[in-house]
């Protein structure tokens, strides 16, 4: 009865999904009679996140250069699916563009599971130097034989640990407690070589899966920790800066061939100004949400990286071992000043 159950409430998501699909198409395909181009763009991410503000900027800058014939249509909040499912569309041709998390794309794309490597990046201007140069946008065509083209990263900035008892600024405070992590291998071999218990909870589920106790703490930026009212329940924030995972903006190479050279140009040119303006507005959301963390009682720390550091070399060998032709990035990305 229960798989019957399960069956059942699967046909009714997908048939939600594709219904919703099928009005948005039929919506394009108006809009296409108007000698106008329209890309559908999907995420998950709530309309207040600072990554959607970077998206909607790419909108208007599309349409400013495009002289209105280039226009992106944006469903945000996971309308269209979960960003596992966002990439199947974008395989398929179903919808144009879609943003996720490199986590996320490291199980379609093996390249991108390098950045969810702890510790990958000795500083935020190593990052942006990495993500926002030659080599970040090198691994961006890395999917193409996918049918997946990375445009351009969005800043998702560092994540660090929150918790409920007590702040984990060594390894050992990992030890027993259940913490929430990505739909990602690496980051559960990460919380697993520390000694904690890594437990997948569907993003949207965590607010309540924090509150009755199902995990103890989890991990992520400072503006994710406050758009989500986690600091609500979890009343401490250690900065650990483990990972500096991006947000990776990406399109269909079914729709990216079926525009013109010109085409291409407005929209790659708009991708690359809304990621300048999504950094701006990162930093501003860091700076508030840091702000409201200390108005009510969060308390800030800063843990013993080297600790953490020295505690995870173990997953850099096996990440050696396992995938030696991946582990390459690696080396690449260290070498970048």
């Amino acid at each position: 009865m229960l798989s019957k159950k399960c069956s059942l409430w699967s046909f009714v998501t997908s048939s939600i999904i594709w219904g919703v699909l099928l009005v948005v198409l039929m919506g394009g395909c108006s809009a296409l009679k108007k000698d106008t181009t329209t890309i559908i763009l999907a995420h998950a991410m709530s309309v207040d996140h600072p990554v959607s503000e970077g998206m909607r900027q790419l909108a208007k800058l599309v349409d400013e250069k495009s002289g209105g014939k280039l226009q992106l249509e944006i469903y945000p909040s996971g309308q269209l699916g979960s960003e596992r499912e966002l990439l199947e569309l974008l395989q398929v041709g179903s919808i144009g563009m879609a943003k996720v998390s490199a986590a996320t794309l490291g199980s379609f794309i093996p390249a991108y599971q390098v950045y969810s490597l702890p510790y990958l990046f000795r500083s935020r201007e190593h990052m942006e130097k990495v993500l926002w140069g030659p080599v970040g946008k090198q691994l961006l065509l890395t999917g193409i034989d996918k049918r997946l083209r990375g445009i351009v990263y969005y800043d998702a900035g560092m994540r660090s640990f929150y918790s409920k008892e007590s702040p984990i600024m060594k390894p050992s405070d990992l030890v027993g407690l259940k913490i929430r992590v990505q739909p990602s291998i690496m980051a559960t071999k990460f919380i697993n070589v520390l000694g904690g218990s890594p437990t997948p909870v569907p993003y949207g589920e965590l607010y309540t899966a924090l509150q009755s106790g199902v995990v103890d703490g989890a991990e992520n930026n400072a503006p994710s920790f406050h758009t989500s009212l986690h600091y609500e329940i979890c009343k401490y924030y250690s900065l650990s800066e483990h990972t500096g995972v991006p947000d990776v903006l990406l399109m269909s190479t079914h729709q990216w061939q079926a525009l013109t050279e010109q085409e291409q140009e407005w929209l790659q040119e708009a991708a690359d100004e809304s990621a300048v303006y999504q950094r701006k507005v990162w930093h501003k959301a860091v700076e508030k949400a840091m702000q409201v963390f200390k108005e009510n009682g969060v308390e800030i720390t800063h843990p013993d990286k080297e600790a953490f550091i020295k505690g995870v070399q173990p997953l850099y060998q096996s990440f050696k071992n396992l995938h030696p032709e991946l582990y390459k990035w690696v080396g690449r990305i260290k070498q970048v000043n």
